[in-house]
């Protein structure tokens, strides 16, 4: 880790260390390797505090610490996202909630959100491709401009992989 201001957020979402949170995470089938148990609302005040910083969510997210991620997801420039970049992370998800806060937070207010939803959908990783559907349900929330045949273009995919139990 680089700069003094990762360090501090690191160290602070340590001091905020829940161990019985952590338990409850992993029984809702979060991955609790390099996990302290900090909630969202406290994630989601540091964020506001933090202000958007494209580089430090850069640095937070190469910690691997699962708060420290979701927090990259929180405070990352969608204008400044690289597709890239969204390739790297969503190969890192290893939870479904640094995925869906990922997608929902982030990844589907970016240029690339509609066709990483497609290409996503096709691949085999369990988190790949729950990153794809995640995806096709945000954009059907958020984006506002897009028209019903950018998501009528979703619903072969929709029915190809509908019985994926994962």
């Amino acid at each position: 880790m680089g700069t003094a201001q990762a360090e501090e957020i690191i160290t602070g979402i340590k001091s905020l260390a829940n161990p019985e949170n952590v338990a409850g995470m992993a029984r809702f089938g979060i991955n609790p390797a390099n996990t302290y148990g900090v909630s969202i609302p406290i994630l989601r005040k540091m964020a506001r505090e933090i202000g958007k910083n494209h580089e430090l969510a850069l640095e937070l997210w190469e910690t691997g610490i699962h708060e420290a991620r979701l927090l990259a997801c929180f405070i990352d420039r969608p204008d400044m996202i690289a597709g890239e970049q969204m390739e790297r992370w969503v190969k890192d998800f290893d939870s479904w909630d640094v995925c869906d806060q990922c997608c929902g937070n982030l990844f589907d207010r970016t240029r690339f959100a509609h066709k990483k939803a497609v290409t996503w959908c096709e691949r085999e990783e369990e988190f790949v491709r729950r990153a794809g559907f995640v995806l096709m349900a945000c954009l059907a929330v958020h984006d506002k401009k897009a028209g019903d045949q950018a998501f009528i273009e979703f619903l072969p995919l929709i029915k190809t992989h509908a019985g994926d139990e994962r």
